[in-house]
């Protein structure tokens, strides 16, 4: 636990980037830019949600919080898998600006749920 700290600050940090990066992504899909298509923004997500993953993992592990004994750890797995779903189509599966617009909205509020989700510690989120 004596790593505690710098593992949470770490994961906060990483959401951060993979959020602001998508934010980033989904805008240029939508305006159809295309630094889209370079290698670096296509390589650079993996990285971040590869540590951001990573170090979610590692809280979990650290704190024993196992996702079928915190409902509100399971609840915000299964957003985690509805904003992948949802990032894929905004930014590349989504066949025209206005779906992948749509999609990214839903994407954004999706990670505000899983955000209120890991602050509260409720499968409510902001309503808790």
């Amino acid at each position: 636990m004596e790593h505690y700290a710098l593992i949470k600050h770490l994961h906060v940090t990483a959401a951060t980037l993979s959020l602001a990066f998508f934010l980033l992504r989904a805008w240029w899909s939508v305006r159809e830019v295309p630094l889209l298509q370079r290698r670096w923004v296509k390589s650079a997500p993996h990285l971040i949600d590869t540590a951001l993953l990573g170090l979610g993992v590692t809280l979990m592990v650290l704190l024993s919080a196992w996702p079928h004994q915190q409902p509100w750890l399971a609840a915000k797995l299964i957003a985690l898998l509805c904003y992948i779903g949802l990032g894929t189509l905004a930014i590349k599966r989504g066949r025209t600006p206005a779906v992948r617009g749509v999609a990214a909205l839903a994407a954004l509020a999706t990670f505000a749920y899983m955000l209120g989700a890991a602050v509260t510690h409720s499968p409510l989120s902001w309503l808790a």
